[in-house]
């Protein structure tokens, strides 16, 4: 018996062996998700930055809504992330000009298998916190094992693919991956976790909103706040990673000061008063109308529309597919048809958006034509979980404009609505199984102030011509936020952070997973087996034109859904700030990247 063990425990090792050898390990000094990095090894800074900026002065930005703690990657409370991403550094970083590869921060090194099996990350040994103490890899275990344990329900699905995660000395860990993973951009998300003091962290509750800062590592540590008023950050001098190339030339002012606000048009007039040094718009009307004074003339604001090659946030009207009304496609679809974009743009926007055509705008990523090639293959695939009307023509916006257009897309949305069991009942739209008239809510919040009542009223009529009764309805911003957590609307303005490279976070904005767990970002509640599917095509992929073809199928499949009404982007990013500031004029399009801005005041004295 003995002998059989020993030899099964040789069988054992050899197997061992023969799988590390065959995995072949580079030592490199960036991840990059395809192909070279934009910055060869040995880079002194990023194009958009100037490490011969000069340090000094102060900024003073907005911030909207509220804030009531300093953790913002649990599920309770409402925290400030302008606080975290200031204040604690993270394994690697990525730039706004390549932002598919993660250069070094806390981690000097990236241990990367061929087999991409794990991913390793080797600590700079000069990485240290605050206080002194130094990163090491029990920091970097205790932080993931925080944030999934803990954590808010994103970070389950961002790591699911974790295994486990192995300490190799003091400043060397392995993020092992299941057997079988193929997914591809978990070693570079891995790269973006935010390391927290395992110390630091003793004898308190990760998941309890933190009234104090938690202990960072980064650039700027808290000075003063007021829970829901303020916050003041100053440059931390002894910042150990004030000069690797990652991190040259950025973090120049001596104070951010970050001031609330329940409304984005009050921070106009808190811009000409100077109480703010810098504000995005947000509103067309406003952009060309309300910046007419002696301020602009003069140069002392500067009105600049910067362009940029970020993918366009995904804003629209979303259907809650939970409430039973809305799990008909041609409910969903018939809706969409009574909004007239068209005039919005010519009578309220000044001409100055786009709409949005795919769930990736902007992102060179949407599905165009008919399905071909690699896509037509992968959607093959799923044939059988998939309506035929897939493989044929895109769906497209309805275009109004003009009465007659409008009256033929009102016309086509009550064919919808009979062919979906509704038709006029006494001049209501009526579901004629159950009797009940076609009537939901449609939420916004605070934050866009009263903007949005102008596009709801003419929409809110075309409806109201087809039978339907729709209700608009503004709410102060920590509430709008505490009904979606709970799924609690008919019909909300949501807007996803856009993307140009989407991967994980796929699962958590639409994957069938998440649509059950409240705070998730499945605010929509999809649960689709053919866009699981698809989604974990995206994340597998191994080479760039699969991932392409991978993203084109998703975004087709979820167009043809109709799970929402797509909203309006512009290509540029409309900004209005004090001249008092200097930046670096970068080669590529970046838009707006304060943080490499710098005070002229704080030049002269240099």
């Amino acid at each position: 018996m003995k002998k059989i063990i020993n030899k099964f425990f040789l069988f054992l090792c050899l197997v061992t062996f023969a799988q590390s050898a065959a995995a072949e390990t580079k030592i490199l000094p960036y991840f990059s998700l395809y192909g070279k990095p934009e910055y060869a090894p040995g880079f002194a800074s990023f194009d958009y930055a100037d490490p011969k900026a000069p340090k000094g002065g102060r900024i003073v930005l907005p911030a909207y809504g509220s804030f009531d703690n300093f953790n913002p990657y649990i599920f309770k409370g409402i925290a400030s992330p302008e606080t975290a991403a200031l204040t604690l550094d993270t394994l690697g970083f990525s730039p706004a000009d390549d932002i598919s590869t993660a250069y070094p921060l806390i981690a000097e090194k990236f241990e990367v298998p061929d087999d991409n099996s794990f991913i390793g990350f080797i600590l700079d040994k000069r990485a240290k916190f605050q206080d002194g103490s130094p990163i090491l890899a029990d920091d970097v275990i205790f932080s993931f094992n925080a944030l999934i344990e803990k954590g808010s329900p994103i970070y389950k699905v961002y790591y699911g693919d974790v295994a486990r995660v192995e300490k190799v000395n003091d400043r060397h860990v392995r993020f092992h991956f299941r057997p079988g993973s193929q997914n591809k951009e978990l070693p570079l998300i891995l790269t973006q976790i935010a390391v927290f003091s395992q110390k630091d962290w003793q004898g308190k509750d990760f998941a309890t909103p933190a009234a104090t800062p938690p202990l960072g590592s980064g650039p700027y540590r808290v000075d003063s706040f007021s829970f829901g008023k303020y916050t003041v950050l100053k440059r931390n001098k002894d910042y150990w990673a004030q000069n690797i190339p990652s991190r040259a030339g950025f973090f120049n002012f001596d104070e951010i000061r970050y001031d609330y606000y329940q409304d984005t048009t009050v921070t106009l007039q808190a811009l000409f008063a100077g109480n703010i040094d810098l504000r995005e718009e947000y509103i067309a009307k406003i952009w060309v109308t309300g910046y007419d004074n002696d301020l602009i003339k003069s140069g002392k604001i500067k009105k600049e529309d910067m362009a940029h090659n970020k993918a366009a946030n995904l804003q629209s009207f979303a259907f809650n597919l939970r409430r039973p009304l809305f799990q008909d496609k041609k409910v969903r679809q018939a809706v969409a048809l009574a909004f007239d974009f068209d005039w919005a743009n010519e009578k309220l926007f000044y001409n100055q958006y786009r709409r949005i055509e795919g769930f990736f705008p902007n992102s060179g990523l949407e599905a165009s034509g008919r399905p071909q090639g690699r896509e037509l293959r992968l959607l093959q695939k799923y044939k059988k979980l998939l309506p035929a009307e897939v493989f044929g023509a895109l769906p497209e916006n309805p275009v109004h404009g003009s009465y007659l257009q409008t009256r033929r897309n009102l016309r086509a949305a009550v064919a919808l609505l009979k062919e979906a069991g509704y038709d006029f009942v006494d001049g209501k739209m009526t579901n004629l199984r159950t009797g009940r008239p076609l009537e939901f809510e449609i939420l916004s919040n605070t934050a866009n102030g009263s903007a949005f009542t102008r596009v709801m009223l003419p929409f809110l009529h075309n409806l109201q011509k087809i039978g339907i009764k729709a209700v608009f309805r503004n709410i102060e911003t920590n509430i709008f936020k505490n009904r979606l957590d709970k799924f609690d609307y008919d019909v909300a303005i949501i807007s996803y952070p856009g993307s140009s490279s989407p991967g994980n976070e796929l699962k958590e904005i639409w994957g069938s997973g998440s649509a059950g767990i409240n705070g998730s970002f499945n605010i929509i509640g999809v649960q689709n087996p053919a866009v699981d599917a698809l989604i974990e095509e995206v994340v597998k992929a191994q080479h760039k034109d699969d991932y392409i073809a991978a993203v084109n199928a998703l975004d087709r499949v979820l167009r043809h859904e109709y799970y929402l009404i797509p909203h309006w982007y512009s290509p540029y990013q409309r900004i209005a700030y004090w001249n008092k500031f200097a930046r670096k004029t970068a080669k590529e399009p970046v838009g707006l990247q304060f943080l490499t801005w710098w005070d002229k005041a704080a030049e002269d004295k240099k």
